[in-house]
């Protein structure tokens, strides 16, 4: 008797990315994509006629993030296995996903070998985290370095990541959300999403406030 596929949804608004999983996963016979959607609305609004077994969910997408997405789908469609794919490595934004109710978590630079397991894996009820993404859960630190890595410049200090280090050298350099998205090859949204995140993380109130601060840190002179 032939094994049943797992019907898979990938949810990201990099169209390139969605394209490398449909590719790397096209040999795949026990694995089927049957939609792709490139924002949380759109991922929503297929669901009311696809009925997937996995959701590979990314976090920063246009109109509706993946966080928003994934409560929606855990009280709506509980029997839907969510499986995150980030960069991400906060502690508390990964303890909040674990929270709504995600099955997996998985960083963006993990090999197809992996993510074909964790599709697997969540598909037969467990949980499955990349190493990394463990290791924060219980407040650990590695010493890999890759996009999204958080730094911590001084103990008092809150952690940013490499990229929102980037995205606040270059507002601090008075260019515009445009430039910026264009030096760094990511969505104006996503530059947006990270000065949101930056204001709030530093406790700020305005650009002005990131400015000051990256002088004071010695990003900028």
């Amino acid at each position: 008797m032939a094994t049943k596929s797992i019907r898979l949804i990938i949810a990201d608004d990099h169209q390139m990315f969605i394209d490398g999983i449909r590719s790397a996963l096209a040999d795949n016979g026990s694995i089927q994509i049957i939609a792709t959607a490139n924002n949380g609305k759109q991922l929503l609004s297929l669901l009311e006629n696809e009925t997937p077994d996995v959701i590979l969910l990314d976090i920063n997408m246009p109109e509706m993030n993946g966080l928003d997405a994934a409560r929606h789908i855990v009280k709506k469609f509980p029997e839907i296995k969510i499986i995150i794919l980030s960069m991400y490595l906060e502690k508390q934004f990964i303890e909040e996903l674990v929270k709504i109710g995600v099955s997996g978590y998985i960083l963006k630079n993990t090999g197809m070998k992996e993510l074909e397991q964790a599709i697997i894996t969540v598909t037969e009820g467990k949980k499955h985290f990349s190493g990394d993404i463990t290791l924060k859960m219980i407040g650990a630190e590695t010493n890999e370095s890759y996009p999204g890595h958080p730094v911590m410049h001084k103990e008092e200090n809150p952690v940013l990541t490499e990229r929102e280090i980037e995205v606040l050298k270059l507002i601090a350099l008075e260019h515009t959300t445009p430039e910026i998205a264009e030096k760094l090859f990511i969505s104006a949204y996503t530059v947006e999403t990270h000065r949101k995140n930056l204001i709030r993380k530093l406790n700020v109130k305005n650009i002005a406030g990131l400015v000051k601060y990256a002088v004071q840190q010695g990003f900028v002179n």
